[in-house]
């Protein structure tokens, strides 16, 4: 039996995924001459864990480790929640995924969060993602349709961050993940759910700081993602890493009046998983075939199986390319926000990954509405390149405060 072609893009329908908008190696023979200018991307398990679950963030270029915390900040720093403003909040959000591709992706994220404690410097948060890849068409090797299935992924989150002093606060989370992308119905061979469980630490800091007579609020922001137990859907010897991610950034805001605020900052996202090395040509003998130019032909590219701590240090100093390859590794996002009256954002940002990482480049465009109990925000993705698989992404989150539903049910009359 074999999957039609729609299963192999839903597989990989995270962002890492968009290897028909990558960069090509130049004509000829690939070889180890130049190992900057080969494409050479780092691929997980599970790539929806890094799908940016908010519409405030993706309106902003995908930034979110250092910009204000509310309902969705988990997914980008659990260290952040500590200095959320509102006792107790709820977010929903929905987006068609791949809509180039497919017409059935969505995926779908709902978190909250309560402050507890005496003094209300904890604060408690979970998160559920889910991910539906559609519906798939089975064949067997003749094309002869065999069934059908609906695959699908989600992960769970609970974390607790705690303020350490006034401008400083730290958070840690565990998460589950499952992963089903074929059920057993529907193939013959063994397969079984994927199922990892992993954790993020997150930092937060924040102070003011006048310049030029104009007073700006800033932040820090630092975490680390998704670290865990690789992931197998066969058996234990076949096992993947899953994207542990590292986020630095800082964001800085300022009140151009009583009703105007403006805000900019910028992310670094980085992969902490081994990059595939160089496969070579191999001589009769066993050995690297050596052209006469001392260069060697690159067939194919493998990752180390090492286990996951070995693989994030690792992950810091292993690019075939030396240190340029590694600066390449990092993933820049960089955005801003204009609030009028606290009630109405306009957003704007950009979102760049190295062409031998990805390619992935785009400019995003987002709004917000605030109104007392209830928030809008909406997000659109324009990549730079036509026909590409994210084109036209559109998300929607709704945000809940439950502080002024509280009081609005209590000053209600009776």
């Amino acid at each position: 039996m074999k999957l039609s072609s729609k299963f192999f893009a839903l597989v990989a329908a995270g962002p890492l995924i968009l290897t028909s908008q990558m960069v090509k190696a130049q004509g000829g023979l690939n070889t180890d001459q130049n190992l900057l200018g080969q494409l050479n991307t780092i691929t997980t398990a599970v790539p929806f864990l890094t799908i940016s679950p908010d519409a405030r963030a993706a309106g902003m270029g995908d930034i979110g480790v250092a910009t204000s915390p509310d309902a969705n900040g988990l997914h980008w720093n659990p260290g952040k929640m500590a200095f959320v403003e509102d006792d107790a909040g709820l977010s929903l959000g929905a987006a068609p995924w791949l809509r180039r591709l497919v017409p059935d992706i969505w995926f779908y994220y709902l978190s909250g969060y309560a402050k507890v404690g005496d003094r209300k410097r904890g604060t408690v948060s979970g998160s559920l993602r889910y991910f539906s890849l559609g519906n798939i068409q089975f064949t067997d090797e003749f094309g002869n349709p065999q069934g059908s299935d609906e695959p699908k992924e989600f992960s769970f989150d609970l974390s607790y961050s705690l303020q350490l002093s006034e401008k400083f606060s730290f958070g840690i989370a565990t998460r589950y993940i499952n992963s089903r992308l074929v059920s057993q119905r529907a193939t013959s061979a063994e397969i079984r759910p994927g199922q990892a469980v992993a954790g993020d630490i997150g930092a937060y800091y924040k102070d003011d700081i006048k310049i030029s007579d104009r007073e700006w609020k800033y932040s820090l922001g630092a975490s680390i993602t998704n670290m865990g137990s690789k992931i197998t859907y066969t058996n234990d010897a076949n096992r993947d890493f899953i994207p542990v991610n590292l986020r630095l950034g800082t964001f800085w805001e300022t009140e151009i009046d009583e009703h105007n605020k403006i805000g900019f900052g910028i992310d670094f996202n980085k992969l902490m998983v081994p990059t595939p090395q160089p496969i070579y040509l191999q001589n009769s003998a066993g050995e690297d075939s050596v052209f006469s130019d001392g260069s060697r032909q690159i067939t194919g590219w493998n990752t180390s199986d090492i286990p996951t701590l070995t693989g994030m240090f690792k992950s810091f100093g292993d690019a075939p390319g030396g240190f340029r390859e590694e600066l390449n590794e990092f993933i820049v996002n960089v955005g801003m926000e204009y609030w009028y009256d606290e009630s109405f954002a306009i957003r704007a940002g950009y979102f760049h990954e190295a062409e031998t990482k990805g390619g992935r480049k785009y400019m995003t465009l987002g709004a917000g509405i605030h109104y007392n109990v209830f928030g809008l925000d909406i997000s659109y993705l324009m990549p730079f390149k036509t026909q590409h698989p994210l084109q036209n992404t559109v998300r929607f989150t709704l945000l809940f405060d439950m502080d002024a539903f509280t009081g609005q049910n209590n000053s209600a009359p009776r």
